[in-house]
């Protein structure tokens, strides 16, 4: 298509492309929406903590557990795939990683041991799209199980704090992956469930069209705001007034802290209470 083309009055506006994470950035602080979806080149990064580091080896080592044959789906098969994909990165030496290894362990023995090896999910880490009057939203379902008339979203949580029904109706991210299972999969999904590993809990949220149709309008209202705040700064705007810093304990998990000196600060103040 030509650039003519492109500027023919009457065309639709292109949707806002995203995905949960990338509109939840711009939700808690603008600056790093801006640090990580509008300044090129992006500024450096700090290296994950701790917490990110184990989350993600979790997340891998139950996802290739359910690829196994299903003779193999047994819990010391579940320690060792934990194993193949664990990184001491974020650790503070062996010791600590050895520390939070077993810890992870014991998290993915005892989830494993409760589930059917004959009765897989649906999916596992699948990928699905869900498109409004103004949005594009892109993402990955931890699980989605197959609960005979509907299906059900399923996120994997281990953080230190078990999981609440009231976090997973506020979920705009588990929301959205609602309406992308419906698209991408033409299958009724209402419900949404967080599986706090630590704990062994779940929290659970039946969504309806109400609950949902509010996720979609507060979505598209972020993305109106990014879209606005990213046309000033082109504009010539100041980007400190376009793109405010929020600090807070969101901060200690920001991967550009060491590019923030209000974060670093904030960071530093939270580590010495």
């Amino acid at each position: 298509m030509s650039q003519l083309e492109l500027e023919l009055p009457g065309m639709p506006e292109p949707l806002f492309a995203a995905t949960p994470s990338k509109l939840a950035a711009f939700d808690a602080c603008p600056r790093r929406y801006r640090f990580g979806y509008v300044d090129r080149p992006t500024p450096p990064q700090s290296l994950p903590r701790v917490n990110a580091v184990v989350g993600a080896a979790v997340h891998a080592a139950l996802r290739s557990w359910w690829e196994l044959p299903q003779s193999r789906r047994t819990p010391a098969a579940a320690r060792q795939l934990l194993d193949r994909h664990w990184s001491d990165v974020g650790t503070a030496g062996a010791a600590d990683s050895a520390e939070w290894r077993a810890r992870a362990a014991g998290w993915v023995d005892e989830h494993v041991a409760g589930l059917d090896p004959a009765d897989p999910p649906l999916a596992t880490e699948r990928q699905v799209t869900v498109r409004t009057a103004t949005l594009s939203v892109s993402g990955r379902v931890d699980r989605i199980d197959d609960r005979g008339e509907e299906l059900v979203v399923v996120d994997y949580k281990t953080g230190r704090r078990p999981s609440t029904e009231g976090e997973a109706a506020s979920s705009p991210a588990l929301a959205l992956y609602v309406l992308g299972v419906r698209r991408t999969l033409r299958r009724p999904c209402s419900r949404v469930e967080l599986h706090h590993l630590p704990t062994g809990t779940v929290a659970g949220f039946d969504h309806t069209e109400a609950t949902l149709a509010e996720h979609v309008r507060r979505a598209e209202a972020t993305a109106a705001a990014a879209t606005a705040a990213t046309a000033a700064v082109t504009a010539g705007g100041d980007t400190g007034a376009a793109f405010p810093v929020v600090t807070g304990r969101q901060c200690a998990g920001c991967s550009f802290r060491r590019s923030c000196p209000e974060g670093r600060a904030a960071v530093r103040d939270l580590d010495a209470r």
